[in-house]
């Protein structure tokens, strides 16, 4: 016979006697449900000032109305910033550009583009109760400036690939940057690994070294075998470091509630690469070469140097900002697949504007590179469909148990 235990005063409202039986059954599917959605069971955040104490809800949950709008947008921030940021800088080069270091500098100089998202919300559009960086704490601050230099590092890598390759093959050699970002996601956040996951990062490792081994003959006049081969390890270092940033970000991310606190992280994240370019720059005499590149070397004349220069600073700042949304929305895994993505997009680019040869080697690197991708889509697919059935399975559980209780009340 089961023994009743009282739950709360009789006089209660909410008073409600459970049998063992009962509350051992609710603590199973609490389990359960926490182990199949730990964000659920996570409680909202506190934010505590001088005048009032409101809560915000964390807006990585699925279930926040500003969820699906963030996602949207920082979508559509990367589809734009990444396609043209990469035309833009290669045209840059094909028009007698030189510098790598302002290729480099343009890459992150667009940081005070950040302070819309960061300021607007609280003093404009009156949607949050946060003052911006009231909650920015000495070790984000560090982290920041860290994470910011390991990226000024990342652009001048891609500078110098990009400078060397075309953009179509400088695309399907950082679309290698996904398998980075498996292996370091399984180390740094855990990552589980799936068959697709592991299909996907051998056929993206097969379609880089048969880029890199078939493609040598495919180079700019005057572009001798070993700057070609530079351009081939610079590119492949980016998508290194690059796939490194992702998980240390989601890692951090994790702790964070907000989308405005990301702004914030990249902000100082942005200032601390372009100091790292500045002063690339300024020990290059970098600033002094962009006067005369623009009035000399240039072969469009100045005005079109300066528009193309502010034009990457924007779509590169748009490109930094939709990753770092999809990564704190999502997950560093699902904001690698996303730009591989749109590595395809800028091979077509590279072949539509700029002539880039597409020979049999490039294609078949091209469809190796897509079953890849297709092979994670499917695999997410599958983890979607298994999580909606155990929602399900979950709720049958509930209601048998809301059914089950009364019977154990006195």
């Amino acid at each position: 016979m089961d023994v009743l235990v009282q739950a709360s005063p009789p006089n209660s409202p909410k008073s409600h006697l459970y049998s063992p039986s009962a509350l051992k059954t609710k603590n199973n599917i609490e389990t359960i449900q926490e182990q199949q959605n730990p964000q659920a069971s996570e409680s909202p955040v506190i934010n505590m000032s001088n005048d009032s104490i409101s809560v915000q809800e964390d807006q990585k949950s699925r279930t926040n109305k500003r969820y699906i709008f963030l996602l949207v947008v920082n979508y559509l921030f990367l589809f734009a910033g990444s396609i043209s940021s990469c035309l833009l800088s290669k045209f840059y080069f094909n028009h007698q550009g030189s510098s790598r270091w302002v290729s480099t500098w343009v890459q992150c100089a667009g940081f005070p583009l950040l302070l819309f998202p960061i300021y607007l919300p609280f003093y404009v559009f009156k949607c949050t109760d946060r003052r911006p960086f009231s909650l920015f704490t000495p070790k984000l601050l560090i982290l920041s400036i860290l994470i910011g230099l390991m990226l000024g590092l990342n652009n001048l890598l891609f500078s110098w690939g990009n400078s060397y390759l075309p953009v179509s093959t400088s695309s399907l050699l950082l679309s290698s940057q996904l398998v980075f970002n498996l292996i370091l996601s399984v180390i740094i956040v855990k990552q589980k690994i799936t068959f697709q996951n592991f299909n996907c990062v051998i056929l993206l490792t097969l379609s880089s070294v048969l880029l890199g081994l078939g493609s040598s003959h495919d180079r700019s006049q005057g572009l001798t075998r070993a700057k070609y081969f530079i351009g081939f390890l610079s590119t492949l270092g980016a998508g290194l470091l690059f796939a490194l940033y992702l998980p240390v970000m989601e890692k951090i991310y994790k702790k964070i509630y907000c989308y405005e606190m990301v702004m914030e992280m990249q902000l100082v994240m942005e200032i601390a690469a372009t100091a790292f370019a500045t002063m690339g720059m300024a020990s290059a005499g970098g600033f002094s070469e962009m006067k005369r590149e623009s009035q000399v070397k240039f072969d469009r004349g100045a005005r079109v140097y300066w528009v193309t220069v502010f034009a990457n600073v924007v779509t590169w700042q748009l490109c930094f900002m939709g990753t770092a949304g999809m990564v704190f929305l999502t997950s560093s895994l699902t904001g690698g697949i996303c730009m591989t993505a749109l590595l395809a997009m800028n091979v077509v680019g590279g072949v539509l504007v700029y002539g880039d040869e597409f020979g049999g080697v490039k294609a078949v690197s091209t469809v190796l590179c897509g079953w890849g991708f297709c092979s994670y889509v499917y695999g997410m697919y599958l983890k979607m469909r298994e999580e909606k059935e155990m929602e399900k399975k979950n709720q049958g559980m509930e209601m048998a148990h809301n059914a089950v209780a009364p019977n154990n009340i006195v």
